[in-house]
């Protein structure tokens, strides 16, 4: 299983998601607030992707992207 720290969060959050796999790749998708997420990871050393910044734009994110990623939806 991939992206644990972001799949424990939103558990714990009592957000609905669903979990994917490929490739050894993690991939996330959920809905807050009426508007979909998601997060795609790329082969080990290549980084994620996700818009959980901005929804309608993905942003690139590299080196310890999990924590990065957490630290947004930490302040939703």
């Amino acid at each position: 299983m991939r992206l644990e720290k972001l799949q424990a969060y939103l558990k714990e959050s009592a957000m609905k998601y669903e979990y994917y796999e490929d490739m050894g790749c993690g991939s996330i998708e959920f809905i807050h607030r009426g508007l979909a997420y998601h997060i795609w990871e790329y082969p080990e050393g290549e980084g994620a992707d996700s818009n959980v910044k901005t929804v309608g734009r993905m942003d690139a994110y590299t080196e310890d992207y999990e924590e990065q990623i957490l630290a947004v939806l930490k302040t939703w």
